[in-house]
């Protein structure tokens, strides 16, 4: 064999051998962007569901909420919308969320069972049970608003040892870059983060209904 034929044919493996490799890596690559992406959302909402809840856990006596007028507003009192609970949905956009307010499904304020969940549930459900409040993001106002539900703050318990528990979970949308890592998946990703806390104690005389001077 001359010596041109044999480094033809070394050309020729050679870019069969590229050829072979090169969807590999790139499908490496892709994979390897992808997943930063998801971190980086599951990242931002762990951290953002945590700061809602350290400024709804500090402010068991907020009092009622606010029911600011929107383009279109559901039905609202400030009965339905304890202070804590905007207050948490409040802190959570003003934390930095890092992510696409469009790709916010909501956000929930619930009072915590013993398993961390709204009601008697052991799931996070898409509506309110008793005791919880859901908030969507309304773009004319560009804030996290009231939606539906209802928490009257008055009938939280803040005493030293008996507090109870406030939730915060948000849910939103995660799109894949790709449509080949979208159709491996099944689709976008719904992702859902929470996180409980106790409600911080308040005096003795104010931390529950039928204390002297009990909160509002």
């Amino acid at each position: 064999m001359s010596t041109f034929r044999r480094r033809r044919d070394e050309r020729g493996a050679s870019a069969v051998e590229f050829a072979l490799v090169v969807p590999l890596l790139l499908t490496f690559l892709l994979g390897t962007v992808e997943l930063g992406l998801y971190m980086k959302d599951y990242v931002s909402m762990s951290s953002s569901v945590r700061a809602g809840a350290r400024s709804a856990s500090a402010a068991a006596d907020a009092g009622p909420g606010t029911c600011q007028a929107s383009a279109d507003p559901p039905p609202c009192t400030p009965a339905n919308a304890p202070g804590f609970a905007q207050a948490a949905a409040d802190t959570m956009q003003t934390a930095g969320m890092a992510m696409n307010a469009d790709d916010i499904q909501w956000v929930m304020i619930y009072k915590a069972n013993t398993a961390g969940y709204p009601g008697t549930g052991t799931t996070i459900p898409t509506s309110c049970p008793t005791n919880c409040v859901k908030y969507v993001w309304d773009a004319g106002l560009n804030k996290f608003r009231y939606a539906s539900g209802s928490w009257s703050s008055a009938s939280v318990n803040a005493c030293v040892n008996q507090s109870d528990s406030v939730g915060v979970a948000l849910r939103a949308n995660h799109n894949w870059m790709s449509g080949l890592v979208g159709g491996f998946m099944g689709g976008d990703k719904v992702m859902t983060e929470r996180t409980v806390m106790k409600f911080e104690p308040l005096t003795q005389d104010t931390c529950k209904p039928g204390t002297p001077n009990a909160h509002n």
